[in-house]
């Protein structure tokens, strides 16, 4: 929607005609304004269409997350680092299903940028390992399985590694 520094800029704004409508004693616009400000503050941190990329990704529409990620047109201007790593990241599921190859390049660009949850940087080693298995890179698999299950704490993604050493032993 907009770039990351007309967000800040818009919200520096709202904030300051909120501070006015304080002074003039209407505390209640006042209030709902600083709300309104607090979207746009949001927004710097969320980006509105991975979110909405997000959301059609776990109804499985990958059509529908692909058009919302096509909306980012320029996305080392309009989105912060861990943002970049979300929109990569996005990019590398999807493509994992028809190019291992492309999304082998969007994944370790992801893992490079940094994503802020650990279960999706776990997700992310996981995918790379299960890339580097098909490409018949074991020693690579390995490792990158092993950190993805140090970064799984809470063991959401146990029965998926489980599955990746059976197959890693019939190579």
């Amino acid at each position: 929607m907009f770039n990351k520094n007309i967000k800040l800029i818009l919200a520096v704004l709202i904030t300051i005609w909120a501070v006015y409508e304080f002074s003039q004693g209407h505390i209640g616009n006042g209030i709902a304004i600083l709300l309104l400000a607090g979207i746009f503050i949001l927004l710097y941190f969320k980006n509105e269409f991975i979110l909405l990329a997000f959301l059609q990704l776990r109804k499985q529409n990958f059509e529908g997350a692909t058009k919302w990620l096509a909306y980012i047109k320029n996305p080392e201007g309009a989105l912060t680092t861990k943002q970049q790593g979300y929109y990569n990241y996005l990019h590398g599921i999807m493509l994992s299903q028809t190019n291992i190859t492309q999304a082998e390049k969007f994944l370790k660009k992801a893992v490079k940028l940094g994503l802020s949850m650990d279960h999706d940087l776990a997700m992310a080693k996981l995918q790379l390992a299960g890339i580097a298995m098909t490409k018949r890179r074991k020693r690579e698999a390995t490792t990158l399985m092993n950190e993805a299950k140090k970064l799984d704490k809470h063991g959401m993604l146990k029965d998926q590694i489980q599955m990746l050493k059976q197959q890693m032993k019939k190579i």
